[in-house]
């Protein structure tokens, strides 16, 4: 007969093992491609594009001394303002299209970087043009914009080939020239500076890093 407080042995309750998550291609390609474009340098900035840069720059320099000879300063400020808007839309039409010939990311990664280190220095310039011509200290426009961009490609440089930077220091070695020198001199400053080292820049950008 059976023994009624005979239990049946149980055995100790395990857990089902887990199964390991199967890797996730497409996530660890994302993770490699943004660890990769965190670290890398921007390298579309356009050599040619900145030699045309220089260019318009030089004959925005000659109109604007005929303006000075005729004691046209607002003549003069309007020439180069012109200037300003012209170079951006040629710098911004040059770089996408080494961009996209390289197939380079031109709003992320390494090129944001660029943008958001020269963006704050060129609003600046900006806003001091606005303040400096209302005061009527129209002499210390030249060392302010060369002063001012040249802090912009160097921060903005920063995640960009290692020429970049150099172009803004000689920049800003210009502007604090420009700040010594004879306010006569200012228009020859930007030329030297908008035109000139554009062009020598942009020339060793084209040859060194692909046009």
């Amino acid at each position: 007969m059976a023994d009624p407080h005979h239990r049946r042995l149980r055995r100790p309750h395990r857990p089902a093992p887990v199964t390991p998550l199967a890797p996730d291609p497409a996530a660890d390609l994302r993770f490699i491609r943004d660890t990769m474009e965190r670290s890398a340098s921007f390298t579309a900035i356009p050599g040619w594009g900145q030699v045309i840069l220089g260019a318009t720059a030089l004959a925005a320099a000659g109109f604007a001394q005929q303006k000075l000879a005729a004691h046209q300063s607002a003549a003069w400020l309007k020439i180069w303002l012109a200037e300003a808007i012209l170079a951006a839309v040629i710098a911004f039409l040059s770089m996408r299209w080494k961009a996209n010939r390289r197939g380079l990311p031109l709003f992320t990664g390494p090129g944001r970087k660029v943008a958001l280190g020269l963006f704050p220095p060129l609003v600046a310039g900006a806003l001091l043009t606005y303040l400096l011509d209302r005061a009527g200290l129209d002499s210390a426009l030249a060392p302010a914009w060369l002063l001012l961009y040249g802090a912009g490609i160097i921060t903005g440089g920063a995640y960009s080939v290692s020429i970049v930077p150099v172009m803004g220091l000689c920049f800003m070695a210009t502007g604090a020239l420009a700040v010594v020198a004879p306010a006569a001199w200012a228009n020859y400053f930007l030329a030297a500076g908008f035109g000139g080292l554009h062009i020598i820049f942009g020339l060793l950008i084209a040859r060194r890093h692909g046009g």
